[in-house]
C-alpha cells in the first residue's frame, strides 16, 4: 500500500505553479466517465417538510416546458396538496408490485425506466430501502443503474440519511436514522441544490398540516421536529452543503490551473478496536477526513488477546472495517504484541502524521491508556481522540430489515474447548508428578525443577498464555507438595526453596508468556507463509497453460483449496454473453452474473447489489477488457468481509484475467501465424497455376478465333458453338489473369508506374473497354469540372474502374442505371460507381473486398470473386481507401479515393527561342494556323 500526496516544488522562494498532471489527468478522465453517464441532480435539505419534492417538480414544470421529455419514476406526497398538483401534468410512470408475507408493496419500477429511456426521472427519496424481490436493495442503487445508462436525475435527500451522520443525527434527536446512503453518492452528484427554511417557519408548517397530516404531526413535534432539533439539523444542512461547495470550487480551479500553491493535507489513520462503540469512531474519521481533504485509513491490529474474542467481537470488527471501505478508506489487518508500538511502526512505514481513536479509560488506575502509550512513543504524531457517542437512542437502532434472522452464537463450543485447554494444561503437571516420582531417587531437586519448567514450555507452545499459567501454577505447587522436603506438605523445611519457587513461578511464567507470544506469531508468519506459497503456485500453473480449459480446471481447485469455496469460472462468448458451463453448480444466477460482468462490478455476497445471494460474483479485469467471471459459493460467508481473504482473492482473480488474455492473444497470433502461412503457400500455388494455363488459354483463345475465319466456312450450328468456345476461353483466360494479379500483388511484385495524369482519359478508357458489359446498362458519368492533374499509374487505374463497372452491371439487372463519379475532397480524388439494383448483402459491406468472396454465394453469374479485391490491393498501394455501403439511387456503392499531392509546375517557355529551335510546341502551333 501507498499514499500518494500532491507536494509543492519549491525553487528558492518561488513555488512551481504549473498544474500537478495526474490531477489534471484524472479530472480529464473524470470528464469523459461522466460524458456517458447521466447527470444527477440532489434536492438536499434539514428535515422533511423543507420543499425538496417541491422545488424538484417545479424545476421538471421549466424543464417539460423547454422540450425535454420528463418522467416520474417515484413521488412521496405525504399527502401534500401543494406537492400533489404540482405532479398533475407530468407522466407519471406506474410503481411495481411486489407481493411480499402476503402483503403487496409498491417500488420503482426500474427496467420499465430503463425501457422508456427518458432525458430526465424524477425519483423521491433517495435512502429509501426496497422491499425484498427488488433488484437492488437501496434505491441509490436503482438510480446509480439509470446514470450509467446516460438517464438524467433529479432526487431528494435529507442531511440525516448521510451514512457519516448519522451517529450525529442520532445524538441531536435521539434517534437512530435507519434508512442511510453512502456520503459518496452524495459528493460525486454532478449538483446539490440545498432546500432551506428557519425552524420557525418549518414548524408553522407542520402546525398547518403542510409536512404531515394531524396525527402525524402532533407525533413529530413532540419528537423529532422539536425546534431546537431543527436549528442543529439545518446547521448540518449548511456545513455539509458548504463541503460540498468547497469540493466544486478546488475542482474548478484545478480545471483551470488558477491554483499557485498545492496543499499537502495530513493522513489520517483510524484505529478500529474491538469496542462497541467502533463504529462512532469510523464515521467520525470520515466527516474529519472529508473536512480536512486528507486520505483515511482504517486498521485493525489483532493480538493473541484479541485474537480469542468470541466469533460476534471478531465479526462486528470486521463489519467496522467494511464501513470504512464504504465511506472511503483503505483497511488492513495488522498483527503484533504491543497495540501502541505496531501503530506506532505502521504509522511511520506509511507516512500518516495524525493518529484517530476512540477515547477509553483505564479500568485501572496504575494502568496506561492507549493514548498515553501513543504519546510516549510517537512525539512527533498528532493524537486525535473521539469521544464517545450518546447512547440515549430509541431501541429500535438497527437498520430497517424485512427479514431478519436471529444470529447463530458459537459461545458454547468456544467457552468448551477454552476450559478443556485448561484441563490438559492441568494434567500435565500431574502427569510430570507422575514421571518425576521415580526419578526422585536418581536427580536432585533443580533437575526435578527443570521437568516442570520443561512442561510449561510445551503447554505453552501447544495451548497458548493462559494455560501455561496454570500450568506455572500447578507445577510450583506440586512440586512443592511431591518433591520438597518435608514431602506431602506445604511447609517449608529450609527457606532457600522459597527463592527456588519464586524463580520457578517466575520463569516459568515469562517463559509461558515468551513461548506462548512465539506460537502466535509462528502462526500468523504460517498463514501469511501460506498464502504467498497460494500465489506463488497459483501464478506458476497460470504461466504454463496455453488452453482456457486448463485455467478453468486450475482456478477452481486452487480456490476451492486455498478459501475452501466452490469457484465457478464462466467465459463470455463472441457476443459478450456469459456461457454456463455444464459443471455449474446449482444455485447460480446468470442474470446476476450477466449484470455483474457487463457493469464491472461485484455483486452477490456482502455487496450492495442482492447481498442476499449465496453466490459471490467477481468479475475478470484484464489490461485490455473484461475476460470472464468468478462465481464463488464459500462455506462461510463472513469469509468475503476479511479484508486479506479478499484482497488475496482480487489477486487471484487478476491472475487468471492475465492468463485468459494472454491465452486469447496466444490463439490470436498461432490465427494469424497460420493465416499468414495459408495466404503465402495460395498465392504461391495461384501464382504456379495462373502462369501454367495461361499458354494453353492463349492456344484455344487462338484457335477459336481462327476456327471462325476457317475455309471453307462452318455450318451455322458449327460457328455457333465456336463462338461460345471462344468466349468462354475469353472468360476464361480473363479470371487466370485475375490470379495472376492477385498473386504478384500479394507478393509485392507489381511496382507502380506514378505518373502525374488527367483522370478523366482514365475514365473514358475505362468505360471503352468494358462497354460489351455495359452495352445492357445505362451509363452516366458525373465529373468535376475542375479535376487537377492526379499521380497514380494509369493501367492499374483503369484496371480498378473496369473491374467496378463490371461488377455492377453483373450484379444489377438489365436496363439498371450504373453512375461513375469523380469528385474533389480536401486532399483527396473520391471516386464512386453506384447503381439502382438489388444493393450489398446486409452486414456483407467489408467482407466482398476478401478474395474468393462473391455478392452472392451460389450464382450462375461468372467469376471467382477476386475483382474486389484486386481493387481494394491496387487503391491500397496508392494509399488510398475504399469502402462499399448502400448508393444514393438505393443500390450499391463502391467509394474510393486517391491522395491529391501537389502536381509539379509546368515549365516556361520562350516563343521566340522556340520558333528558332523548331520546339515541337510551336510546330504543333504553326500546323493549326495552316
Amino acid at each position: 500500500m501507498s499514499l500518494i500526496d500532491n507536494t509543492h516544488i519549491v525553487m528558492g522562494n518561488n513555488i512551481d505553479q504549473r498544474p500537478d498532471p495526474d490531477v489534471l489527468l484524472a479530472h480529464v478522465q473524470a470528464q469523459e466517465r461522466r460524458a456517458t453517464r447521466g447527470k444527477l441532480r440532489i434536492y438536499f435539505g434539514a428535515s422533511a417538510g423543507v420543499g425538496k419534492t417541491y422545488a424538484m417538480l417545479s424545476a421538471a414544470h421549466k424543464l417539460l416546458k423547454n422540450g425535454e421529455a420528463v418522467l416520474v419514476g417515484v413521488i412521496e406526497t405525504h399527502g401534500r396538496d401543494e406537492t400533489a398538483a404540482l405532479v398533475d401534468g407530468l407522466e407519471v410512470l406506474p410503481l411495481k408490485t411486489i407481493n411480499y408475507r402476503d402483503k403487496t408493496l409498491y417500488e420503482f419500477d426500474i427496467d420499465a425506466a430503463l425501457e422508456r429511456r427518458p432525458e430526465l426521472i424524477l425519483i423521491d427519496e433517495l435512502a429509501h430501502s426496497n422491499a425484498p424481490g427488488s433488484r437492488h436493495p437501496k434505491r441509490w442503487q436503482d438510480v446509480e443503474e439509470l446514470l450509467d445508462a446516460g438517464i438524467d436525475v433529479f432526487t431528494t435527500v435529507n442531511v440525516q440519511h448521510l451514512e457519516s451522520l448519522t451517529d450525529v443525527v442520532g445524538g441531536i434527536t435521539g434517534i437512530r436514522v435507519a434508512e442511510t446512503l453512502p456520503d459518496t453518492i452524495f459528493d460525486e452528484a454532478d449538483e446539490v441544490v440545498l432546500v432551506d427554511i428557519p425552524a420557525d417557519e418549518l414548524l408553522a408548517r407542520l402546525k398547518t398540516g403542510r409536512v404531515y397530516k394531524a396525527q402525524q404531526a402532533e407525533r413529530a413535534a413532540k419528537n423529532f421536529f422539536r425546534k431546537g432539533n431543527l436549528i442543529a439539523l439545518r446547521e448540518l444542512a449548511l456545513r455539509r452543503t458548504a463541503d460540498r461547495v468547497e469540493d466544486d470550487v478546488q475542482a474548478y480551479r484545478v480545471e483551470k490551473s488558477i491554483n499557485t500553491v498545492w496543499k499537502t493535507d495530513a493522513a489520517l489513520l483510524v484505529c478500529v478496536g474491538p469496542q462497541a462503540n467502533a463504529d462512532h469512531v469510523v464515521r467520525s474519521a470520515a466527516r474529519l477526513s472529508k473536512q480536512m481533504n486528507a486520505e483515511w485509513q482504517a486498521i485493525y491490529i489483532e493480538t493473541p488477546t484479541l485474537q480469542k474474542l468470541p466469533a460476534s467481537a471478531r465479526e462486528r470488527i470486521l463489519k467496522n472495517l467494511k464501513l470504512a471501505q464504504d465511506l472511503g478508506a483503505k483497511t488492513a489487518v495488522l498483527t503484533g504484541n504491543d497495540i501502541a508500538q505496531t501503530i506506532v511502526d505502521y504509522a511511520n512505514q506509511y507516512n500518516f502524521s495524525r493518529i484517530v481513536i476512540g477515547r477509553r479509560k483505564a479500568v485501572f488506575n496504575w494502568r496506561t491508556t492507549l493514548a498515553q502509550r501513543l504519546a510516549a512513543r510517537a512525539h512527533n504524531l498528532d493524537l486525535i481522540e473521539i469521544g464517545g457517542e450518546s447512547n440515549h437512542f430509541e431501541i429500535n437502532q438497527e437498520p430497517r430489515s424485512f427479514d431478519q434472522k436471529p444470529a447463530v452464537i458459537d459461545g458454547a463450543n468456544l467457552g468448551k474447548r477454552r476450559v478443556l485447554r485448561y484441563v490438559y494444561a492441568g494434567l500435565a503437571s500431574v502427569l510430570t508428578v507422575i514421571i518425576a516420582t521415580p526419578l526422585l531417587a536418581v536427580f536432585n531437586l533443580v533437575n526435578i525443577a527443570m521437568l516442570f519448567l520443561l512442561t510449561v514450555v510445551l503447554v505453552a507452545v501447544r495451548f497458548g498464555r493462559g494455560p501455561s499459567v496454570l500450568a506455572t501454577v500447578v507445577g510450583v505447587l506440586a512440586f512443592d507438595f511431591f518433591f520438597v522436603p518435608p514431602r506431602f506438605s506445604f511447609a517449608v523445611s529450609d527457606l532457600q526453596y522459597v527463592m527456588t519457587f519464586g524463580v520457578m513461578l517466575a520463569v516459568g511464567l515469562i517463559t509461558g508468556h515468551l513461548t506462548a507470544g512465539l506460537r502466535y506469531q509462528a502462526k500468523v508468519a504460517s498463514h501469511r507463509e501460506s498464502r504467498s506459497l497460494a500465489l506463488y503456485e497459483f501464478a506458476r500453473d497460470l504461466s504454463g497453460f496455453l488452453q482456457s480449459e486448463q485455467i478453468i480446471e486450475a482456478t477452481q481447485t486452487a480456490i476451492q483449496t486455498t478459501f475452501r469455496a466452490k469457484a465457478t469460472l464462466l467465459l463470455p462468448d463472441d457476443e459478450g454473453r456469459l456461457q454456463l458451463p455444464e459443471s455449474a453448480a446449482i444455485g447460480l444466477d446468470m442474470g446476476i452474473a450477466q449484470w455483474a460482468f457487463d457493469k464491472v462490478e461485484v455483486a452477490g455476497i456482502s455487496t450492495d447489489t442482492l447481498p442476499s445471494s449465496p453466490y459471490f460474483y467477481l468479475p475478470l479485469v484484464a489490461p485490455m477488457r473484461t475476460r470472464g467471471l468468478l462465481a464463488i459459493a464459500p462455506e462461510n460467508r463472513s469469509w468475503i468481509l476479511i479484508p486479506e481473504q479478499r484482497q488475496q482473492l482480487d489477486t487471484f482473480a487478476a491472475l487468471v484475467a492475465i492468463a485468459l488474455e494472454r491465452v486469447h492473444y496466444i490463439e490470436v497470433a498461432q490465427g494469424a501465424l497460420l493465416h499468414m502461412e495459408s495466404e503465402r503457400l495460395r498465392n504461391s500455388l495461384l501464382a504456379a497455376l495462373s502462369h501454367d494455363l495461361r499458354t494453353p488459354l492463349t492456344s484455344i483463345v487462338g484457335i477459336s478465333e481462327a476456327l471462325t475465319t476457317s475455309k471453307p466456312e462452318l455450318s451455322q450450328k458449327q460457328q455457333v458453338m465456336t463462338q461460345a468456345l471462344h468466349a468462354e476461353a475469353l472468360r476464361m483466360s480473363a479470371l487466370v489473369a485475375n490470379l495472376l494479379d492477385m498473386a504478384r500483388i500479394q507478393s509485392g511484385e507489381v511496382k507502380l508506374d506514378l505518373q502525374w495524369q488527367a483522370f478523366e482519359e482514365v475514365v473514358g478508357s475505362a468505360i471503352r473497354i468494358s462497354a460489351p458489359q455495359l452495352r445492357e446498362h445505362q451509363v452516366q458519368t458525373q465529373l468535376a469540372s475542375d479535376l487537377p492533374l492526379v499521380n497514380f499509374d494509369a493501367v492499374l487505374i483503369e484496371r480498378v474502374l473496369c473491374n467496378l463497372l463490371e461488377n455492377a452491371a453483373k450484379y444489377t439487372p438489365e436496363g439498371s442505371r450504373i453512375t461513375l463519379s469523380v469528385n474533389l475532397l480536401e486532399s483527396d480524388l473520391q471516386v464512386m460507381v453506384y447503381d439502382n439494383g438489388p444493393g450489398l448483402p446486409v452486414g456483407k459491406e467489408e467482407a466482398i473486398f476478401e478474395k474468393f468472396t462473391r455478392g452472392e454465394r451460389e450464382s450462375s453469374k461468372p467469376g471467382v470473386g477476386l475483382g474486389l479485391a484486386i481493387c481494394r490491393a491496387i487503391v491500397e498501394a496508392h494509399h488510398g481507401r475504399i469502402r462499399a455501403a448502400n448508393s444514393p439511387d438505393g443500390g450499391a456503392c463502391i467509394t474510393f479515393t486517391l491522395p491529391l499531392g501537389m502536381p509539379p509546375k509546368m515549365p516556361e517557355f520562350d516563343a521566340t527561342n522556340a520558333i528558332h529551335e523548331g520546339s515541337p510546341v510551336i510546330t504543333h502551333a504553326k500546323r493549326q494556323e495552316q
